[in-house]
């Protein structure tokens, strides 16, 4: 009779342990490049991303789950319940209905000039010159500054404009003032660089799916508590 018992009980718990997990499931762009994001065979191993990511889906007592796109797919996969967020950005560069959460990181977008050519005052001083820019990345301060004087020359990603600057193909470009500091401490010899004019300083949020598994005040409690924490702060600075 025991055993009869014990085994009913084995087969009621075999279901339960069989569920897997929660997921966390978090979009990233393929196009970003580190600190933010470093990829392995298509996949996140490293990064800002990746180290928020699992810093969020642990104070929701789930798991994360990356999900790598292309920069055009993001918003449709987002829209569509493909993941849950897609963090660092804003609402005024993803188009489609999203959720926000509160404010994660602080950045800082920077227009840097190689020293072979005149150092700019203003943004005004690049009108009709090309400047390094990423496909797919919006800069609407720099297009209500210059207008039609905006000449985008883009990149699949920061790195190869990065190269493109020491090369002189472009003589500007525009960056997160994060990443070029992380390049340049990367570089055997540094590019040789003005100091930077602050473009824009914004905070990033989350953009939480409307078809996901996770409520934006869930995200929101999360980010909080990682904010009280210390996590975030860490995150971001150890990448400075």
């Amino acid at each position: 009779m025991r055993s009869h018992r014990f085994i009913c009980l084995i087969c009621c718990l075999l279901p339960a342990l069989a569920v897997p997990a929660a997921e966390l499931v978090v979009l990233v762009d393929r196009a970003s490049d580190m600190p933010m994001a470093g990829f392995a065979s298509g996949s996140l191993v490293a990064g800002i991303h990746k180290d928020l990511g699992e810093a969020l889906a642990r104070n929701l007592g789930r798991s994360a789950r990356f999900v790598v796109l292309p920069r055009k797919r993001i918003a449709r996969a987002l829209q569509d319940g493909e993941a849950d967020i897609l963090c660092g950005y804003m609402p005024e560069w993803l188009q489609g209905d999203f959720l926000w959460s509160q404010p994660l990181f602080t950045a800082e977008e920077v227009l840097v000039t190689d020293t072979s050519v005149a150092a700019p005052r203003s943004i005004e001083d690049v009108r009709g010159q090309p400047v390094g820019t990423v496909l797919g990345y919006a800069h609407p301060e720099m297009e209500q500054v210059l207008g039609k004087g905006f000449v985008r020359d883009d990149a699949p990603n920061m790195e190869i404009n990065l190269e493109k600057l020491a090369r002189g193909r472009v003589h500007h470009i525009l960056i997160a003032k994060g990443v070029l500091y992380y390049r340049q401490r990367l570089r055997p010899s540094p590019l040789k660089l003005y100091p930077p004019l602050t473009v824009m300083s914004f905070q990033t949020r989350c953009a939480v799916s409307r078809k996901g598994h996770i409520a934006l005040a869930e995200i929101d409690a999360a980010i909080k508590q990682a904010h009280q924490d210390g996590t975030i702060a860490g995150i971001v600075n150890s990448a400075k």
